[in-house]
């Protein structure tokens, strides 16, 4: 299969070519041909298939085919659950975009800023939107934008806006829309709460489920390297100076270490920036945009300041400190290997988390060799197995103290209350 015999029109054909996309993923191939007819979408494929696109080339040629009118009018809404996720949304819209005969005009607009310049951006309205249901229904309380001539609805990652509690937001937005539109709706999973909006929202839709296997299944080489734990950054750094990775996502369990880590690199010449939940927005987009330019070489992040990071073809991801739960394990791995490409994940297990490590491993149904590097062979013993304790069932290690997965939980609600 081509892009061209989706029945895409040539220039977008030619766009999605220059933006590096050769061949449809399987996702891809369901998707534009039923989207492109009109009718409502339920998808369900993994992180890193290639949804994204999947919606934005048909959503780019019913654009094209609508009249031009002097007053632009948003013809599709999108609607995420995180700012990472729409300004990757947005800045995927306008590079397939930049080749077309006609300018588009997006507007990416989320909580956590200003309400100010979004609402100036919006002056003269926007063919596309791309929003957080919070910010969205705030600027329409201000009159900056009508949402009257809305002719398709997407709601991407629509497990994770159910489980972020967007539930009461998107009913509210979901009024504003006129009746006769067409919807689609992309999970990576399908839980009972979804199920329950499909069935309210969509008019039957075709159901495209894209199950995991031999052909879909993410090219990801994952290794465990046994380490020091207070050896750890010069591992990394032997790594990085011994293989050609021209960019690396590095996750660790805080803020703190971010900044650390990402400092040590930085004094030892490694081109290294950190990303957390203290980084302002602006911050943020640049150190993502220096990471995927190539001016950035080594990005160390915490797990809610990552969430919803894509960056195409990203060679490796590391994780410096051990995620708490499998589900964490796979979210971080999966951001290299994605659309097709190929990746590497490597994590450091030191002689304190090596229990844990293995109900990571149990969790997911695998097993890695335990690899040592000449020069960083670890001292410490491995603590035994049998001193740890997995009381709910996630892999996570419990104690009296409040746990870093309890942290993050409570970091992850105040981030989705300021997105909002």
């Amino acid at each position: 299969m081509s892009f061209a015999s989706l029945g895409l029109q040539p220039d977008l054909v030619q766009s999605a070519l220059e933006q590096g996309y050769i061949q449809p993923t399987a996702i891809q191939n369901a998707a534009i041909p039923a989207i492109l007819q009109g009718g409502d979408v339920l998808a369900t494929a993994q992180t890193g298939s290639g949804k994204t696109a999947a919606f934005c080339l048909p959503l780019l040629q019913q654009w094209l085919a609508s009249p031009r009118a002097v007053l632009r009018q948003p013809r599709s809404l999108i609607l995420l659950p995180t700012r990472e996720l729409a300004a990757q949304v947005g800045e995927i819209l306008r590079d397939l975009a930049q080749a077309l005969p006609r300018k588009l005009k997006v507007a990416v607009v989320y909580g956590g800023v200003s309400i100010n310049p979004q609402m100036m951006a919006l002056r003269g309205g926007a063919d596309i939107v791309v929003a957080t249901p919070g910010r969205l229904l705030d600027l329409h309380q201000h009159n900056a934008l009508r949402l009257s001539s809305v002719k398709t609805l997407v709601l991407d990652e629509a497990d994770r806006l159910l489980d972020q509690g967007f539930a009461e937001e998107l009913n509210r937005v979901l009024a504003l829309l006129p009746a006769g539109r067409q919807n689609l709706m992309l999970s990576a999973t399908f839980p009972p709460a979804v199920c329950a909006l499909a069935q309210t929202l969509l008019n039957q839709p075709l159901r495209i489920d894209i199950e995991q296997n031999a052909a879909t299944t993410p090219d990801i080489r994952q290794r465990a390297i046994e380490v020091d734990a207070d050896k750890r950054t010069l591992l990394l750094r032997h790594l990085l100076a011994t293989h050609d990775w021209d960019r690396v996502l590095v996750f660790v369990a805080s803020r703190q270490a971010a900044d650390r880590v990402a400092g040590k690199l930085a004094r030892n010449g490694v081109a290294a920036a950190a990303l957390h939940g203290d980084c302002s927005q602006s911050q943020r987009g640049q150190a993502l945009a220096d990471l995927k330019s190539g001016r950035l070489r080594v990005l160390v992040a915490t797990d809610v300041a990552a969430r919803g990071i894509d960056i195409a073809r990203l060679p490796l991801v590391v994780n410096y400190d051990l995620p708490r739960s499998p589900a964490d394990y796979i979210h971080r791995i999966g951001r290299t290997g994605r659309a097709g490409a190929s990746g590497e994940a490597i994590s450091f297990v030191s002689a304190d988390c090596a229990a844990h490590f293995k109900l990571i491993e149990k969790r997911q149904q695998l097993r890695l060799p335990r690899e040592r590097i000449d020069g960083f062979e670890p001292s410490e013993a491995a603590a035994p197995a049998a001193s740890l304790t997995d009381p709910d069932g996630n892999g996570g290690i419990k104690g009296k103290r409040k746990s870093k997965k309890d942290k993050l939980r409570e970091a992850a609600a105040q981030q989705t209350a300021a997105d909002r």
